[in-house]
């Protein structure tokens, strides 16, 4: 099975080595027909604490690296 990829953009990047990205999808409500934003947040895993608050970049899924903590960073995207 493939593994997932995520573009988000960086919200915060206080703790070490881990950083917390929101991705912002859309999708058309069943029912009412109406295009919803849905906003989550992943933590994802930085081992060179490079990344900061407002970078764009995209994440894949990994093995755990924590309770909360399944993702890491593949790439800063512009």
């Amino acid at each position: 099975m493939p593994k997932k990829v995520l573009t988000g953009i960086v919200v915060s990047d206080k703790p070490n080595k881990t950083i917390t990205v929101m991705v912002e999808r859309k999708y058309s409500h069943p029912v009412l027909k109406k295009v919803v934003k849905v906003r989550k947040k992943y933590n994802a895993h930085d081992e060179d604490n490079k990344y900061k608050n407002g970078d764009k970049v995209s994440i894949i899924e990994s093995r755990p690296y924590s309770k909360n903590k399944k993702f890491e960073v593949m790439e800063n995207t512009k």
